[in-house]
């Protein structure tokens, strides 16, 4: 029986990802706090995938919550074409600080706008340069947003491939110790423009990961021929991996970088798209055609900034360190029990995430029968995991309890029992 929201919501609502003739009604949330959500009947819910990767301090987070309402008083949004604002002036300043090797900061939307614009920036820059490029490199199982730019350089055609799409991609496995030579083949071609990859953890493949030495060779490479490397780093940015940056963990740094999702910690839609001093200026000229004409109505939105500063802020605290590690630690203990069960393939793990896949060669599509299944099982226990194929995984926040983790693994350990 629905209730009366269920009803409208379904009546009105398109919701992403969902075949909504064979899904079962949307839950209604209608408050949260730390890492948990509640339903329109005040059942509650353990967030244990930060609702997307987007909330790393959890819900309704007081901290980010009064600076939102502080700069709610003082300036809602300007347009950044013309104009600029403090917000946005101290926010490019703290990004730059956290990633030095950068020197330019580009606002936008989401995760897939961050994308699109580093697409851009990448092509255009060989192109005032005089020496246009077309080829771009990228994971075989990339997901890099759902724009179409970003869907061209995404590799799960479940997400693209009913739609035309134009872009020169060559795909590439994920290097490690039998594909890094032939991958290696691929950087010496003289008309790649740009590498684009999620660094060390493929988020929406299933949390598939590579070591950091083998991405630090491809950056090396990309380097050395004149290839635009970008980080899309809207997963594991902020903490995640276990420092702020994934890319904190190779040698030789991406030229551009894309941050969303935990920008905001969670509140609010920005995304920023940070680049090198050298391809800035290869748009900085007298000529008007060499500037780079991309913009979103909202870019640099002062009450985002304000949320992305708090954020950073909360990154940076002794609290958020120590919960760090006491979650990691957890965590390890969790994947040495895991390990042992018999369903359980390659448990694996990189700071805050923790994945693995249930044993089920019959059936491993992203949207199919045992994913259904799972993920029905932890809702009715009241947790939010939502697989992806036969890959169960967690991606928590920071201020979740010992005990809120503790029920996360015993539930995932029964539904194990149930399959």
């Amino acid at each position: 029986m629905l209730t009366e929201l269920q009803s409208k919501d379904q009546q009105f609502n398109w919701h992403p990802y969902t075949q909504h003739k064979t899904a079962s009604p949307e839950i209604v949330i209608t408050k949260g706090k730390n890492a948990l959500v509640y339903d329109e009947n005040g059942t509650s819910y353990i967030d244990a995938i930060s609702s997307w990767w987007s909330n790393p301090f959890g819900h309704c987070n007081p901290v980010i919550s009064e600076a939102i309402y502080a700069q709610t008083q003082e300036l809602e949004h300007v347009l950044f074409g013309g104009f600029s604002h403090p917000k946005a002036i101290e926010l490019s300043e703290k990004l730059i600080e956290l990633l030095p090797y950068m020197q330019k900061v580009f606002y936008s939307d989401n995760g897939s706008t961050a994308v699109e614009v580093a697409l851009k920036m990448a092509l255009q820059f060989h192109v005032n340069s005089g020496k246009p490029k077309t080829k771009i490199i990228a994971f075989e199982d990339a997901f890099h947003g759902d724009t179409f730019g970003a869907m061209n350089v995404s590799g799960i055609s479940l997400f693209h491939s009913k739609f035309p799409l134009s872009l020169d991609v060559i795909r590439i496995p994920l290097p490690n110790s039998e594909t890094i030579q032939d991958v290696k083949t691929v950087f010496q071609s003289e008309d790649i423009a740009a590498f684009i990859f999620e660094p060390l953890v493929l988020g929406a493949a299933g949390m598939k990961m590579y070591e950091a030495k083998f991405l630090n060779e491809l950056l090396q490479l990309a380097s050395q021929h004149n290839i635009i490397s970008i980080a899309d780093e809207v997963m594991t940015a902020f903490g995640r991996t276990g420092k702020n940056f994934a890319t904190d963990y190779v040698q030789h740094k991406p030229d551009i970088i894309c941050l969303s999702k935990a920008l905001t910690g969670g509140f609010l839609p920005m995304a920023a798209t940070l680049c090198k001093k050298y391809i800035y200026d290869a748009f900085h000229s007298d000529d008007v055609q060499k500037a780079f004409f991309h913009g979103h109505t909202f870019t640099a939105n002062p009450i985002g900034c304000a949320a992305a500063l708090a954020s950073i802020s909360l990154l940076e605290s002794e609290e958020t360190k120590d919960n760090y590690s006491r979650i990691y630690q957890k965590h390890q203990a969790f994947l040495a029990i895991i390990s042992q069960n018999s369903k359980v393939e390659h448990a694996r793990q990189l700071g805050m995430i923790l994945a693995f896949e249930v044993h089920n060669p019959e059936e491993t599509t992203y949207y199919g029968t045992l994913r259904n299944r799972l993920y029905q099982y932890f809702i009715e226990h009241h947790v939010i995991l939502r697989p992806v194929g036969n890959t169960i995984y967690i991606v928590p926040m920071f201020c979740i309890t010992n005990e809120e983790l503790d029920q996360v693994y015993d539930v995932i350990l029964r539904s194990l029992e149930c399959i």
